[in-house]
């Protein structure tokens, strides 16, 4: 099936053209015709698999200029938020009026432009807040999306998601894409939704193009790794990714006191701070991401050649969203975890729980002297310097 056999107008059908769509991805033609019907959908689909198009093309269809708020979009993350804003807003050729409302930004520029937008894509907390205030009025939704609903669970966001979608008219579309449809996603589901239909998309990242490997040390010997490998490597964009905020900082510092230019993003930056990271990284000006859990969802973040597992993460599930920004689109990607004494439970829930993954063991290269920070963080343990 091709996009012109979905029953898309001839205006969306060019724009989707000329955005260089060619071929339709799985969740793009399991839901895209559900969706143009009117239908609630339930879309199971990984990071990358182009969901945000299939219920773009939906709300481009269906919301009608100059005619109040009439689609809403829920999603976990303030990246997220202004990544589908951008995409609505090519999808649409400008012709709809979309908000992105999010936290960590003034709430009365947000206030103001409420009025006149046809589409918000929103982060929960934020919505609320504007519920509360009585600055949004979602009585005229005929399109409500939840966005990437098993990590706004695991973020707790799902009892304020309850009280947006009680808000909503009863009568409206109910759009649901998850990566993963677990029992408590099961009960909103059955909760909230009319009669779905079920579809399902395929992984995008190639398991025959992913290399996944292991180290084994002793945690004072993680920094100096690290920066051996990323020194040695031949890659292009790389992601390494802690658990904390505390060692996504520790980690940026020692990276750029070793000649490794490196950048943050984790909750704790203003959202200016954020979104200019995540420019820099998607247009390559940086070539090294240092991050927590928050970067590995949702985000659209071409040519990254390698994970780094600096901290393996406590829940499986994040794992395998994690290595899933490689190895996508028929490209080779490589996955390196440093793994320490702390880390080995970890590592065994996600051999236990994937044992179709191949993670081969590496023996410890020769490791040079690196420079270290005198901060006392997590690693305040550390000596100066390793060998």
């Amino acid at each position: 099936m091709k996009f012109k056999d979905m029953g898309l107008s001839p205006q969306l059908l060019d724009t989707i053209n000329r955005m260089n769509y060619i071929t339709p991805t799985l969740i793009q033609m399991k839901s895209i015709p559900h969706i143009l019907k009117g239908n609630n959908v339930v879309g199971e689909s990984a990071t990358g698999s182009g969901k945000t198009l299939a219920f773009g093309c939906g709300i481009v269809e269906r919301v009608l200029p100059k005619k109040g708020l009439q689609a809403l979009i829920l999603t976990p993350t303030r990246e997220l938020c202004q990544q589908v804003k951008e995409e609505l807003r090519v999808l649409s050729n400008g012709n709809l009026n979309i908000l992105a409302v999010y936290g960590g930004v003034s709430i009365n520029k947000q206030i103001s432009k409420l009025d006149i937008a046809e589409v918000v894509v929103a982060t929960p907390g934020r919505l609320l807040d504007h519920i509360n205030r009585n600055t949004v009025n979602l009585s005229q939704v005929k399109i409500l999306v939840l966005d990437e609903a098993d990590r706004m669970l695991d973020m707790g966001f799902i009892d304020d998601v309850e009280k947006i979608v009680q808000r909503t008219p009863k009568n409206k579309q109910t759009l649901f894409f998850s990566a993963t449809i677990s029992f408590e996603i099961e009960d909103i589901i059955e909760k909230y939704m009319n009669n779905p239909i079920t579809v399902s998309g395929i992984k995008m990242v190639d398991p025959s193009k992913l290399k996944q490997v292991y180290y084994d040390i002793s945690k004072n010997m993680k920094l100096a790794l690290l920066v051996h490998l990323l020194k040695h490597e031949r890659s292009g964009l790389v992601m390494v990714f802690c658990n904390t905020r505390r060692n996504v900082d520790f980690v940026v510092k020692n990276l750029r006191i070793n000649g490794l230019y490196a950048i943050a993003i984790h909750g704790g930056l203003t959202q200016n701070k954020r979104s200019r990271t995540m420019d820099s990284f998607n247009e390559s000006k940086v070539h090294i991401l240092v991050c927590t859990d928050v970067a590995s969802r949702g985000l659209h973040i071409e040519n990254v050649s390698h994970i780094y597992n600096y901290d393996v993460p406590h829940d499986a599930k994040d794992y395998v969203h994690r290595i899933g920004r490689t190895a996508r689109a028929g490209e080779e990607g490589k996955v390196i975890n440093v793994l320490c004494e702390f880390d080995h439970d970890n590592f065994r829930k996600i051999r236990d729980r994937y044992s179709e993954f191949s993670i081969e063991c590496f023996d410890t290269p020769y490791l040079k002297r690196v420079n270290m920070t005198s901060s006392r963080e997590d690693h305040d343990n550390y000596p100066r310097w390793h060998r």
